[in-house]
């Protein structure tokens, strides 16, 4: 393992997050604030209890993993995005690094910067809501296993887009409204039965109740079920680099 190779990866892409502190970390804090303040305070304060939970406490692991899955996909595909646009690409894959070494540097980063995010936005919400972690070594647990998984995820979209707008097509047209009907502000329980069968085709439905889990408890799936459907899409992500970097795909041409 070239750990130089790793490290020069890895702090150029936490560095990139220092430069870009605005972008990386103020708007999605501010945007997830306005969330609690609309729905935790003023809208949360007028409704009821979900499985003995205020409203406003119910929807902060949905509002946190809002913007965990956004920021990874964000942070990994615009790190490898970017070497491919200005050509620096070849550099690295000229590099005594081998592809292993390179995934672990940009995702590595990617993830980290998710992580660091999803921490500051629950210690933010503390501000607003009073909430509590049942299980706080499976809720870090999740929320890095999830920020890794998506960093792939993110990385494969990367290298996949030909341009600045396919960047944005998956996470703002596939992911976004994933989220907002995985249960991030209700329960999949209020549905009606068939609504809650189709809603268990939603990856992202067993990434918010696995992760509310850690927090109060309670879930719409079994706890092992969502940590199941999180680790097969991780195998599938490792999978599909794999086959990128055996190939070449959009990474020679």
């Amino acid at each position: 393992m070239n750990l130089y190779g790793v490290k020069a990866i890895y702090k150029f892409e936490m560095a990139r997050m220092r430069r870009t502190l605005m972008q990386s970390v103020l708007s999605p804090v501010i945007s997830t604030c306005l969330y609690f303040v609309v729905f935790g305070s003023a809208i949360g304060s007028r409704m009821g209890d979900i499985d003995s939970i205020s409203y406003g406490a119910y929807i902060i692991p949905g509002l946190v993993m809002l913007s965990l899955l956004m920021q990874s996909i964000s942070n990994a595909s615009f790190g490898i995005y970017m070497p491919k646009f200005s050509g620096t690409i070849y550099e690295v894959l000229s590099a005594p690094v081998s592809y292993l070494e390179i995934v672990i540097g940009y995702v590595g980063a990617a993830a980290t910067k998710s992580v660091l995010l999803g921490l500051i936005i629950l210690a933010t919400a503390r501000l607003f809501v009073d909430y509590s972690v049942l299980h706080p070594f499976w809720m870090v647990a999740f929320l890095a296993l999830t920020a890794v998984t998506f960093s792939l995820f993110g990385f494969i979209i990367g290298i996949w887009a030909d341009g600045f707008e396919k960047l944005q097509i998956v996470p703002m047209m596939i992911v976004t409204p994933l989220v907002f009907l995985g249960g991030t502000f209700y329960s999949i329980d209020m549905l009606p039965e068939i609504w809650q069968t189709i809603s268990l085709f939603n990856p992202v439905v067993y990434l918010i109740s696995g992760f509310r889990w850690a927090f109060y408890g309670v879930s719409d799936v079994h706890i092992g079920v969502s940590v199941g459907m999180t680790l097969m899409f991780l195998g599938m992500c490792l999978t599909t680099i794999w086959w990128i970097f055996k190939t070449g795909y959009r990474l020679r041409s």
